[in-house]
């Protein structure tokens, strides 16, 4: 049985993402609304720019001399560095890549050929898959 990276894709439409452009403190209320440690960049192309974390936002507060929320305001997301760089992978990667990949990140980005980006697939899919093969000794319906 085949099972592919479409088979894990959660599509763009139903990713909570935000634009480079997008203001820190436009990140830090979406992510807090969406309970979300790190949401996927996507650049006015549609392609992937980054992932944001909560971390590369303290970091830069920390370091961030004055710092307030009215600056906040002010202040894009592409001006904040970040600190763990989340590979994306193409929408026709092994899901051995897709794998290796998630063991390091919450999720993967997932891009087209076009390298447009597409959706994620969320760590937790991928265990749960696995310990369905493990477990219950099959694959969910639908998986081939």
């Amino acid at each position: 049985m085949a099972v592919n990276v479409a088979f894990f894709l959660l599509p763009k439409s139903d990713v909570v993402w935000l634009s480079p452009r997008n203001t820190l403190r436009q990140a830090m209320e979406r992510m807090e609304h969406h309970r979300y440690t790190a949401v996927p960049l996507v650049d006015d192309e549609g392609r992937y720019a980054g992932t944001l974390t909560e971390g590369d936002l303290l970091w830069y507060i920390k370091g961030t001399r004055n710092f307030s929320f009215d600056r906040a305001e002010r202040i894009l997301v592409a001006e904040v560095p970040r600190r763990f760089r989340y590979e994306p992978v193409s929408i026709y990667a092994e899901v051995a890549d897709l794998i290796r990949l998630a063991a390091a990140q919450s999720f993967v980005p997932v891009v087209d050929d076009r390298g447009l980006f597409i959706g994620i697939v969320r760590r937790r899919e991928i265990i749960e898959y696995c310990a369905r093969l493990l477990f219950e000794g099959g694959a969910p319906e639908g998986a081939g």
